[in-house]
């Protein structure tokens, strides 16, 4: 079981309260991960990922055990600690302005 932080519009798109949990089938990767939240909330695809180069949102960023995998490949495994449960896999909305 996966534990996931979604930014606060997110949530409330997909009409949840707090962290969720995400059931994923084999290794989990970033994009197995994403892949089962869209499925999961249906309302939630194309904001996390473009729906047909399946990239991630400019402003979206990945972080797990404190560290930004925003920048790794999809297909990148999550850390030992995501996998047990022990650390939420966080979605941020980044923050940009002038």
């Amino acid at each position: 079981m996966i534990r996931v932080v979604l930014p606060a519009h997110l949530r409330t798109l997909a009409r949840v309260n707090g962290e969720i949990q995400i059931d994923v089938a084999g290794e989990p990767t970033f994009s197995s991960v994403v892949e089962a939240i869209e499925t999961r909330f249906p309302m939630l695809r194309g904001t996390i990922r473009d729906q047909v180069t399946h990239e991630r949102r400019p402003f979206v960023r990945f972080f797990a055990c404190q560290e930004d995998y925003s920048l790794e490949s999809p297909e990148t495994p999550l850390p030992n600690a995501v996998v047990k449960g022990e650390e939420p896999f966080l979605i941020v909305g980044a923050m940009a302005g002038g």
